[in-house]
């Protein structure tokens, strides 16, 4: 990197700093390299631009710009993705007007719909990035702008993916702050850019010309130092000079000393409204997990025990928050559990494996996925071969897992980042030294008084199940709710499930051929 492109960076910052202020509107350009809008918030920034736009061609006073200034007017009052794209409609109608760029304002009409998640405009959004991308190439060498370019092309088709699905997303606050794109940025640089050779630490020796290996370690020479928002999790692989470690060295070559993505916070407003409409009896739940992420640029969340009753939902809240936070997870039943293999066991053995963290970060390339543990007091408590409960102590405390030694690699990993959720049906069973490093919140049972939300979600579901499109599911009317209430009385979720879908094949049942 330059030392002119460095000064470009700083300034590039320093007008972040007042756009983020409110003291100057971003460019075009600058939107696209991943400025953040206006105040950081889309809708000001699309309020802003109508106030001023309207202001400098009413100045004008042409007759032939009255219905251009009349869609800046309406920006100011109605900031939507429908609002703009009607602007951006109407500029194929503006005649030549000096000082006022049709192609600029068409630009900033397509980042104002990307960000509001229409697919089309983030399509479009790529395909400008990929311009500005190709002048930093032939200007600088600079290939920053072409993973995002990249990254929003195969952003736009999972928006569509979305909003065929009926997934809404919310407002970005910047281009570049879109949580979903980090994981893309980080494959697609990965991908295209040469990798790192590895190497072996060597001495001389005096006899010969040959290089001669240390400690047979492998190493990545040099390991990257990790950028803002990424860990190195794994920066050497032990003991390679045997046929089983260059083994393992090969199974885990795509981590070694490489800077890993850690999650980025969303906009947890949007998951707490997502989730309470899935949830509306877990309200209070909900609240306590995302007040600790409040303010954190990067996902984390403590050790924590979802404790409740069978069938209340626990499990699936487990899994649908860490969907809705957009982090990757792992999923496993505790039952039956009752050896070390969370944290692995030593190569030397014929069943020896890597500790379950480390094959989660190496599945998904990720620094800090969630780990979800279902009913944790099932946990087998011999330990004849090691116990689950001992090793998740040295996991959850900060100080042991930033430096936990995995006894199949044969090297420290940082699992400092990683999350941990547990559900549990009884707490008793759990030694009291896991306790005390959790968070335990009880997980309430759904009511009758939360029977007409849960209903339409379980209607969906089982309509998606059976192969349908979930906007088929025809609403319960109100003598079905009376009739499901005074049988179900409130509890299992897994219950109501059942209930509702006898009532389903019922009204299939019941239905005249067509």
């Amino acid at each position: 990197m330059t030392d002119e492109f460095t000064h470009e960076q700083r300034l590039f910052k320093r007008r972040e700093r007042i756009t983020k202020a409110g003291q100057r509107l971003p460019t075009e350009e600058e939107l696209l390299r991943g400025m953040s809008f206006f105040r950081e918030d889309l809708a000001e920034d699309v309020r802003e631009f109508g106030e001023r736009l309207a202001r400098r061609l009413r100045k004008r006073q042409r007759t032939d710009l009255a219905l251009l200034v009349s869609h800046f007017e309406e920006l100011t009052v109605e900031r939507s993705c429908d609002s703009v794209a009607a602007l951006q409609a109407a500029l194929d109608e503006v005649p030549d007007v000096p000082g006022f760029s049709v192609e600029s304002t068409r630009i900033r009409c397509l980042v104002y719909r990307a960000g509001f998640g229409d697919p089309e405009a983030a399509a479009a959004v790529a395909a400008e990035m990929a311009l500005v991308a190709l002048k930093d190439l032939k200007d600088s060498g600079e290939k920053r702008m072409l993973w995002c370019a990249l990254s929003w092309a195969a952003f736009s088709r999972d928006l569509a993916e979305w909003r065929r699905s009926g997934v809404e997303r919310g407002p970005a606050n910047s281009l570049g702050s879109e949580y979903d794109l980090r994981s893309y940025i980080y494959h697609f640089r990965k991908a295209i850019r040469p990798p790192k050779p590895v190497v072996e630490e060597t001495v001389d020796d005096p006899q010969s010309d040959a290089p001669v290996e240390v400690a047979g370690k492998q190493r990545s020479a040099p390991a990257e130092e990790p950028a803002p928002g990424t860990v190195i999790v794994l920066r050497e692989v032990g003991n390679v000079s045997i046929s089983q470690g260059k083994q393992v060295g090969k199974e885990f070559e795509s981590i070694v000393g490489r800077a890993l993505p850690v999650p980025a916070t969303p906009d947890l407003a949007a998951v707490r409204t997502r989730l309470l409409e899935e949830f509306p009896h877990a309200g209070s739940i909900v609240d306590q997990v995302l007040r600790g992420l409040q303010g954190r640029q990067h996902l984390r969340i403590r050790p924590t025990i979802l404790l409740g009753t069978p069938g209340c939902g626990k499990s699936r809240f487990a899994r649908r928050l860490a969907e809705e936070l957009g982090t990757p997870y792992e999923l496993i039943p505790c039952g039956g559990m009752s050896d070390s293999y969370l944290g692995g066991t030593p190569r030397r053995w014929s069943s020896g494996e890597p500790s379950l963290p480390i094959l989660s970060v190496r599945r998904h390339e990720c620094a800090g996925p969630v780990i979800i543990l279902d009913e944790i007091e099932k946990v087998g408590t011999s330990r004849h071969n090691g116990n689950p409960h001992d090793v998740l102590v040295g996991l959850f405390e900060a100080e042991t897992s930033s430096r936990w030694h995995d006894p199949y690699i044969q090297a420290n990993c940082d699992l400092s980042h990683l999350s941990w959720l547990m559900t549990a049906n009884d707490i008793g069973p759990v030694p009291t030294v896991l306790r005390d490093r959790c968070r335990i919140l009880r997980f309430p049972a759904p009511g009758v008084e939360h029977l007409p939300i849960l209903a339409v979600r379980i209607m969906e579901r089982l309509y998606v199940e059976l192969g349908h499109d979930p906007r088929w599911a025809t609403p319960l009317e109100g003598f079905e709710l009376d009739a499901i209430a005074s049988t179900w009385g409130g509890g299992s979720i897994r219950r109501l499930e059942r209930i509702i879908e006898q009532l389903v094949e019922v009204r299939e049942w019941e239905r005249p051929p067509q």
